[in-house]
């Protein structure tokens, strides 16, 4: 068949229904640009190629559909570098098209060249770039299919004088493989320890939801009166309202996640890594059972066994191999200590409950008095912990919500709940600054009859702003971001109390600059909220003036500067003079 690069390159992503596009348009890629309008492809224009990236990673999240970011060759390029680790991170399957300086002058240092195919080497599952004209449909279709088998994001390097050619080819095949749903001795080995555990514990991860096997681990939690855990911003991989779920596991967690699991004999990891980060002790308590038989799921070998000791690794999907741990157990399976265990499930979640919803203020640690002096400083204003139950009496059961990276945000993890999968939008663990807005809005895009609410610190708004003159426009849809508003870097500020004496170096955000007023001078919402009930009343409306009325809203919570857990104990240590720093031993320097 006779077509041109671009006809081809267009054709393939109809093939595989890629309908959305993010990035900022360039001249690199105006060839197959140029036809999006008439393939049925939307472009999402957004203000800076990173925000593109992490709207790109919002909407398939949320939709489980892929899309595509494309920018121009050289700086448009690298400015999705951040965005794409973060998808990896996040199992995203999102196509990358990096349209590439021409072959004629690269090698040149010509204008916007950049090693492309080196700058993603480590951020994306796969990556190949076009050699020759006539493959461009064969690489495209291999790349895209690879971003899908893999659950991350893959690359096609196109050499941009590659458009514009006439070439004669067959469209290729699109190839689906199915899912392994385990080896046959593995689920044995695995419904066998189910079966004979006192006190069994489930773990459900990232690959519960992309798996769709939230059924499926209901279902054996049910069989076993197990309790459910979660990984790591993953609080929508099982629905919160169930009497087994007991919440997320890592960095200000579900204290009683964290009890109910110290207890287990066998864990079932289903669907996750068991990233270090996620299972770091937590509230005191080092909870993670030493002595447990871990059975761990993942669809990737490579991930097995790679942080946990395990007793049986399964490779394979999270719905399949729930499925075939059912069918094997036991007519007894679950029955040692059931109703006891189900007392103390029970009795363990309610006293959380309690203790979350009395949870005011961040303490001190020993020595330190920053949280007693921000109160004493700011004490009209609200706490982290009492904006976000104000936010939780606002939110939809239905709703998208996203969250940034940041002290404010983290000290919410243990707060949503959610019915469904693909509603828990977060960084991950690239842990990037500035994913609140752009993802939210992606998963809109994707999701334009749910409402969505993204959550940022302030210091992490800040990097993603400028997005605010971009969606404003009436082909984009409306939105509600909800800004934590203390004027500070607060994980920073947090290692600065405890091991740097209060030594705030970049800590601070300027006073004067309004996030509301800016909302307002780009066309959009800005509302300031001080007390519980004005947040509170503010989310309402504005999720309301989302479903009802069209309109974006931003919120300015302001929250006064108490801090709460830092990130990382694990990695931090008091600092100790040996050679000593003297301001009198800076030179000059010669111009």
């Amino acid at each position: 068949m006779r077509m041109t690069t671009e006809e081809a390159f267009i054709k393939v992503l109809q093939m595989h229904g890629i309908e959305h596009a993010f990035g900022i348009i360039g001249s690199a890629f105006m060839p197959i640009s140029d036809n999006f309008p008439k393939a049925g492809i939307t472009f999402w224009d957004c203000a800076h190629e990173g925000s593109g990236g992490m709207m790109a990673d919002g909407f398939t999240r949320a939709s489980g559909k892929m899309c595509m970011m494309i920018a121009q060759n050289g700086p448009g390029i690298t400015n999705f570098v951040t965005a794409v680790k973060t998808a990896y991170w996040n199992h995203t399957p999102l196509l990358l098209i990096t349209p590439q300086a021409a072959n004629k002058t690269i090698g040149q240092g010509g204008f916007q060249e950049v090693e492309q195919m080196d700058l993603f080497k480590d951020m994306v599952a796969y990556q190949e770039e076009v050699r020759d004209a006539s493959r461009v449909a064969e690489v495209l279709n291999r790349v895209i299919m690879n971003a899908k088998r893999l659950s991350a994001p893959a690359q096609i390097n196109m050499p941009r004088d590659f458009w514009t050619q006439v070439i004669d080819i067959e469209l290729p095949a699109v190839v689906a493989f199915e899912r392994p749903s385990g080896g046959e001795d593995a689920i044995a080995a695995a419904a066998k320890l189910l079966s004979e555990a006192k006190f069994p514990v489930i773990l459900n991860g990232a690959g519960v939801v992309l798996g769709g096997a939230i059924p499926a681990s209901k279902a054996l939690a049910e069989r076993l009166s197990a309790p459910v855990c979660v990984g790591y911003q993953h609080n929508d991989a099982f629905p919160g309202s169930h009497a087994l779920f007991a919440g997320p596991l890592g960095y200000n967690g579900s204290k009683a996640a964290m009890e109910l699991i110290k207890q287990a004999d066998v864990v079932l990891a289903l669907g996750t890594r068991l990233n270090p980060f996620s299972t770091l002790p937590g509230y005191g308590l080092d909870y993670w059972p030493k002595e447990a038989k871990v059975i761990q799921v993942d669809i990737n070998p490579n991930r097995i066994g790679l942080t946990k000791k395990v007793a049986v690794g399964i490779v394979g999907d999270a719905k399949k191999v729930a499925e075939g741990i059912l069918a094997k157990l036991s007519p007894s399976a679950g029955d040692q200590g059931r109703e006891d265990r189900k007392n103390l499930i029970a009795q363990t979640k309610s006293r959380w409950a309690q203790q979350l919803s009395s949870m005011d203020h961040e303490d001190d640690d020993p020595g330190t008095t920053w949280n007693e002096r921000a109160r004493k400083a700011k004490p009209d204003w609200m706490s982290p912990r009492m904006a976000w139950r104000a936010i939780q009496a606002a939110l939809p059961k239905e709703a998208i919500i996203s969250s940034d990276i940041g002290n404010n945000c983290a000290i919410g993890n243990a707060y949503p709940t959610f019915e469904a999968g693909r509603k828990y939008l977060a960084p991950g663990l690239f842990g990037p600054c500035g994913y609140g807005l752009p993802s939210v809005v992606g998963a809109k895009i994707a999701c334009p009859d749910v409402p969505v609410v993204g959550f940022s610190g302030d210091g992490a708004f800040g990097i993603a702003v400028t997005e605010l003159t971009a969606i404003g426009r009436k082909e984009w849809p409306t939105v509600t971001q909800v800004v934590f508003r203390n004027y500070q870097w607060g994980a920073e500020k947090r290692n600065s109390t405890l091991w740097y004496d209060d030594n705030f170096v970049g800590t601070e955000l300027d006073t004067q600059v309004s996030y509301a007023g800016i909302a307002k001078a780009c066309g959009l919402q800005g509302v300031v909220a001080y007390t519980m009930d004005e947040l509170r009343d503010a989310l309402a409306k504005a999720i309301e003036d989302q479903m009802k009325h069209g309109k974006t809203t931003l919120i300015e919570a302001m929250i006064n500067q108490e801090l709460g857990e830092p990130f990382r104990r694990d990695a931090m240590k008091k600092p100790v003079a040996v050679a000593g720093i003297d301001p009198k031993d800076m030179r000059p320097q010669t111009v």
